[in-house]
C-alpha cells in the first residue's frame, strides 16, 4: 500500500559530476535541512552534555535525532503527550528524527523475542516487558511527534547467515507494510505532519540489498533509509551495500544512512549518494578524549598535549575551539572534570557540521571528489 504522505518536500538542487554526491533541501513544518546533513544523536531528548542553546547557536543542525525506544520507557508517552510532544517537551523548534527502537532491541534489551506480530522485550531500566509490533510504534512516534519517523524493522547482527538475513528482511517488508497502513489510518497530534521513511535491509548481501532496496523504492514514501550497517562490518561491505542500495532508490527522495560514523565514512558515503547521516561517534567519542579534526584525531589524554598552549581547534567551528587550549582540556580530563566531556562534545559536533555543510559547498562547487580525496587522507592521521 502507497504511503499518503506527501507534505515532506525534497529538492535535488545539484549533482556532483565525478561521483554520486547531491546537494539537496528537504522542507518540513518545522524548516529546511540542508543536505547532506549530520544529525547529532539526543537519544533521550537531549544531546549529552550540550544545552538546547549551544546546539542550536554553536552547533546548529537543521536536525537532530530522538530515540522512540529509550523515550517510550523514559519519561514515556503520556508525559510526552501532555507535554505537547518532544519539541514541546525539550524546547526544540527545529526538525527531529525518531528511529523505530528496531535497533535498540536488537542491542540493549536481553530475552528479546522477535515473532512475526512484533517483539517482546525486556527494559533494560529495570527488567519489565514490554512489546513493540509496528502499529504501536507508530503510534509511539505519533506521540513523540518527530518530523520524520521511521518504520519498525529487525536489525540484523553482523555476521549473519544469509538464510537469517534473508527471513529477516522479509519480515521487515511485511512490518513496513503494516507500519504504512496504521500510519495512513491515524492522524498526527500536535498540528504538523510526520513523514514515514521506510528502511532497507538484507545485511552485507549483495542480492538481498537489491531486492530490498527495489520493495522499499515501490512503497513511493517521500524518503528511504539504509539500515543494518555499521553494526562491525568492514568499512568496505558498508560501502559496497551503500552503493547497491543507492542505484536503485529514487533519486528524487532523500537517502538515510542509519548509524554511520567517521567523519571518513560520513565522506565516502556522500560520495555514493547518501543525503543523511547520524552517529553517536562524535559524542561518545568526545566524552573518551578523542576529539575529530580537518587534520586527523587527537586523543587529549596523551601526556603529548600537556604543556600545548595552543587553541584546541584553531578552525574555529565552535566557541570552545578557541576559548580553551588543549592544555587546558587534557586537565579536564585528567581531573575527570565534567566539563571537559562538554567542550569535547561541543568540538566534535561542531566539527561534523562543519564537515558535512562543506562537503556540500564543494559539491554546489563542482569540485568535491578533488576535495573529498584530499579530506580523507587528512583526516586519517592520528596527530
Amino acid at each position: 500500500m502507497p504511503v499518503e504522505n506527501a507534505f515532506m518536500k525534497f529538492e535535488l538542487i545539484q549533482k556532483d559530476t565525478n561521483s554520486k554526491a547531491r546537494a539537496g533541501k528537504i522542507t518540513t513544518d518545522h524548516g529546511v535541512i540542508e543536505t547532506p546533513i549530520f544529525m547529532p544523536v539526543g537519544t533521550v531528548a537531549s544531546v549529552k552534555g550540550v544545552h538546547q542553546r549551544e546546539l542550536k547557536e554553536e552547533i546548529n543542525p537543521d536536525i537532530i535525532l530522538g530515540n522512540t525506544y529509550h523515550l517510550y520507557l523514559r519519561p514515556q508517552t503520556e508525559i510526552l503527550e501532555k507535554a505537547g510532544g518532544l519539541h514541546k517537551f525539550m524546547n526544540w523548534d527545529r526538525n527531529i528524527l525518531t528511529d523505530s527502537g528496531g535497533y535498540q532491541v536488537y542491542s540493549l534489551s536481553a530475552n528479546r523475542k522477535i515473532k512475526e506480530e512484533g517483539v517482546k522485550f525486556k527494559s533494560h531500566i529495570d527488567g519489565s516487558y514490554h512489546f513493540f509490533s509496528p502499529e504501536n510504534v507508530m503510534d509511539i512516534q505519533r506521540t513523540i511527534g518527530a518530523d520524520i519517523i521511521m518504520a519498525f524493522d529487525e536489525c540484523t547482527p553482523y555476521p549473519c547467515d544469509y538464510r537469517y538475513a534473508k527471513r529477516s528482511m522479509h519480515m521487515t517488508h511485511r512490518w513496513l507494510d503494516r507500519c504504512v497502513n496504521h500510519l495512513n489510518s491515524t492522524p498526527p497530534k500536535y498540528g504538523y505532519e510526520q513523514t514515514l521513511f521506510p528502511i532497507v535491509q538484507g545485511s552485507t548481501y549483495k542480492d538481498l540489498r537489491q531486492q530490498s532496496a527495489e520493495y522499499i523504492a515501490n512503497v513511493g514514501a517521500q524518503g528511504n533509509a539504509i539500515g543494518g550497517l555499521s553494526v562491525g562490518e568492514p568499512a568496505e561491505e558498508m560501502y559496497a551495500m551503500t552503493e547497491v542500495v543507492c542505484d536503485i532508490l529514487p533519486e528524487d527522495k532523500p537517502r538515510y544512512l542509519m548509524g554511520v560514523g567517521t567523519p571518513i565514512n560520513i565522506l565516502e558515503n556522500i560520495a555514493l549518494g547518501v543525503d543523511m547521516f547520524d552517529c553517536v561517534m562524535p559524542t561518545r567519542n568526545a566524552r573518551n578524549g578523542m576529539l575529530f579534526t580537518a587534520h586527523g584525531v587527537i586523543n587529549i589524554k596523551n601526556k603529548k598535549w600537556e604543556d600545548d598552549f595552543s587553541p584546541i581547534d584553531e578552525m574555529g567551528h565552535t566557541f570552545v575551539d578557541l576559548e580553551y587550549t588543549k592544555a587546558y582540556l587534557r586537565h579536564l580530563f585528567a581531573a575527570n572534570e565534567y566539563l571537559g566531556k562538554q567542550i569535547a562534545t561541543i568540538h566534535n559536533l561542531g566539527f561534523y557540521l562543519w564537515l558535512v555543510r562543506e562537503a556540500r559547498k564543494h559539491i554546489l562547487a563542482g569540485d568535491f571528489r578533488v576535495w573529498k580525496e584530499r579530506m580523507v587522507t587528512q583526516m586519517n592521521q592520528r596527530l
